[in-house]
């Protein structure tokens, strides 16, 4: 079937059902939103998600604004157009596992999960932050418990590092400079240099790994996804205890790289990777973790 042309979305959604005057208006409006990206397919603009559904501009606004802080909609600020983000494809995906959560990225990660007992974590890019999507908890005795929509810095987080680490030392730069800007008295600065070197060791190694860096005790060790079109990065993680995982690096960073490379193919490498050209970056940190695993 053809899909509908994109010039007027006025009336889209022509018929609702009842509610009852109790409605809280805002709910009722997030979620007719949801709704109307899942009929429209494609991003769209203020205008033409308040046109579409009949609400005031301002109102549409302050609504997908909010929806962008909290990681559902995604907005492209050149365009100015806004669109659904991973985690809405998540939501529900509980209710029938054998219909809707036998996808590669979940099923990736219950392999993961099964294969070294620890919590894993699928996070992406929210502004100048990372959260967590999706989250499925450690079976082993030592574990990480990890929450659902738990936000990490961007520029101070193991699934920070792995998100930057796609990115050019320029694009780095630039928003190092802006959370230093934001940043509160009693929050640290980023020191450009220090991280610009942190994230050259990842992408050599193939993963971030970091511990005792947001909660104490905790490490996560994360690696880049191929990127959606459309969509913010993504990484997925393995959380736990740091002693333990430190122990467990080689081994935890071979089932880590191994599996994403074979579900998804080549991880994402920034541009300032500075490999030669002839060489499997990818390979070479797989047997880099099995050789550390087997010392």
């Amino acid at each position: 079937m053809r899909r509908r042309k994109a010039e007027s979305t006025r009336g889209r959604i022509a018929a609702k059902i009842p509610t009852e005057t109790k409605l809280v208006k805002s709910a009722g409006r997030v979620l007719e939103i949801l709704e109307f990206f899942d009929d429209l397919q494609r991003p769209a603009t203020v205008m033409e998600v308040a046109g579409g559904l009949g609400y005031p501009q301002s109102s549409t606004s302050a609504l997908l604004r909010s929806l962008v802080a909290t990681g559902y909609l995604t907005y492209e600020p050149q365009q100015r157009t806004y669109i659904t983000s991973s985690r809405v494809a998540l939501l529900g995906a509980w209710l029938n596992a054998p219909f809707f959560a036998e996808g590669t990225l979940i099923s990736l990660m219950k392999e993961l999960n099964e294969l070294t007992g620890d919590t894993v974590v699928l996070a992406t890019r929210n502004g100048l932050y990372v959260q967590y999507i999706h989250v499925i908890q450690a079976t082993s005795p030592a574990r990480l418990h990890m929450t659902l929509g738990t936000v990490r810095p961007l520029a101070a987080s193991g699934a920070g590092y792995a998100v930057l680490s796609t990115m050019s030392d320029a694009e780095v730069t630039r928003i190092v400079m802006r959370i230093n800007a934001e940043a509160t008295g009693s929050q640290p600065l980023i020191r450009t240099r220090e991280l610009l070197e942190e994230l050259q060791q990842v992408r050599e190694r193939g993963y971030a790994f970091t511990f005792d860096m947001v909660t104490r005790g905790g490490g996560i060790m994360a690696v880049p996804l191929p990127r959606i079109s459309g969509q913010p990065q993504m990484v997925i993680g393995l959380g736990g205890i740091s002693e333990v995982m430190r122990q467990r690096e080689g081994e935890l960073a071979g089932i880590l790289l191994e599996r994403v490379a074979s579900r998804l193919g080549a991880i994402p490498r920034g541009p300032a990777s500075g490999r030669p050209g002839g060489s499997d970056p990818l390979s070479e940190a797989i047997l880099r973790a099995r050789m550390q695993a087997r010392a």
